[in-house]
């Protein structure tokens, strides 16, 4: 890339490492938790600075995640042996996300998933000493297996039955990472919100052997349906979300398990399997299109071993003919400059969708959110999320 080039990327946005596209979106991932106590700044800059003389080294990436996660997972069980639970919790929380951030771009997953389950340990035991939220840790009943997930209790409902939004990941995120993108503000406005490693994210396909799928609504409608079930959730008033990728996950569940009260697709998502044949065509090229992992994450979440076999998957990805039966009121969040996924996409997309109710937001460069999910400015994403969520659901009535 020309310094010319670079000098514009990073006119654009905050650009960590100006070189690399992927890289500079993780550090991303990592520090745009902060706001919900999923990261420290000082602690990701002393990672970047460990990593700026090797940008691009996947392993090193790793190593010096890893690194920070079991210096602030030392120091946060200390504090907890110690009595100190609050402080111990708060770092433990913060460990969490930087394993799951440094783990994302290992191939093979296997040289990382035991810092992976430190992630999920220190997760779980944060979460058990912390009162505000509650976090729960559940399991879903699936096709005679479970599907791992965090209920995370509304505050304020005064005995009354809350609404609830079920949140599924990405392409390439887990639920741990979900909840520091802004769900503790969700409850406190009095909504709970399960976050579920559905089938090929998270704990699902690390050690569950439940691979990616194309058919949303099957998982989406057991999630429903257990989340129906609890006395403390108000089973007219759940909706459904996801990010990135789930820019198709929440579109399809809406569309087959109506009961759902509203849908959120944050981040656009259209022809999945055209938009995986132009990022092949152009690494067939020498080209390096922008993606948030390495492409053989596709493979992998797939358990197919060769590119022709992922496309075939890839198939089924597509919202034409899909979206059009959404009946629930409808959100879609989209940044003006995303690089992942083109604006042009998200209103087609919006276009068809079939809901009388339903809302486009583009965010600019100029207020921010203006990058894939809004990367660059996650609070006013989430922000306008859940002010729509208290409109549609109305946790206060």
């Amino acid at each position: 890339m020309s310094e010319s080039a670079v000098a514009r990327k990073e006119e654009l946005s905050f650009m960590y490492f100006p070189t690399d596209y992927r890289w500079s979106h993780g550090v991303l991932i990592g520090l745009n938790a902060a706001p919900w106590g999923g990261a420290e700044i000082g602690e990701v800059n002393r990672i970047g600075l460990r990593l700026k003389d090797h940008v691009g080294d996947d392993k090193a990436w790793f190593r010096e995640w890893a690194r920070e996660a079991e210096t602030v997972e030392k120091a946060g069980r200390a504090h907890l042996a110690a009595g100190q639970t609050a402080t111990g919790a708060k770092m433990l929380f913060r460990a969490a996300n930087y394993y799951h951030v440094g783990e994302r771009f290992l191939q093979p997953k296997s040289e990382g998933l035991a810092a992976y389950q430190r992630g999920v340990d220190c997760f779980r035991d944060a979460a058990r000493e912390t009162a505000r939220p509650r976090i729960e840790h559940v399991e879903i009943p699936f096709e005679g297996a479970t599907l791992p997930a965090l209920l995370v209790h509304s505050e304020g409902a005064g005995g009354k039955r809350a609404p609830a939004m079920v949140f599924f990941d990405g392409f390439d995120v887990t639920k741990e990472i979900q909840y520091f993108k802004g769900v503790p503000d969700l409850v406190a406005r009095g909504v709970a919100c399960l976050i579920v490693d559905g089938p090929g994210n998270g704990e699902s396909v690390r050690f569950r052997n439940q691979y990616l799928r194309h058919d949303t609504e099957s998982y989406a409608t057991a999630a429903y349906e257990w989340l129906a079930a609890r006395p403390e959730i108000d089973p007219g008033r759940i909706g459904v979300m996801a990010i990135s990728l789930g820019g198709y996950y929440a579109p399809r569940a809406a569309a087959f398990e109506q009961r759902y009260a509203c849908c959120i697709a944050w981040g656009a998502q259209w022809d999945y399997w055209q938009i995986w044949k132009n990022r092949f065509d152009r690494l067939d090229a020498g080209g390096a299109p922008s993606l948030s992992v390495p492409w053989q994450h596709l493979l992998w979440i797939f358990n197919v071993d060769n590119r022709d076999a992922a496309m075939k998957k890839l198939e089924g990805f597509r919202l034409d003919g899909v979206v059009q039966k959404i009946t629930c009121p409808f959100l879609l969040l989209h940044g003006e400059g995303d690089e992942q996924i083109p604006l042009t996409l998200a209103q087609q997309c919006f276009n068809a969708v079939g809901s009388k109710e339903k809302t486009l937001k583009v965010f600019s460069r100029e207020e921010g959110g203006y990058h894939h999910c809004q990367i660059d400015n996650v609070s006013i994403g989430v922000a306008y999320m859940w002010d729509w969520v208290e409109s549609v659901l109305s946790p206060k009535a």
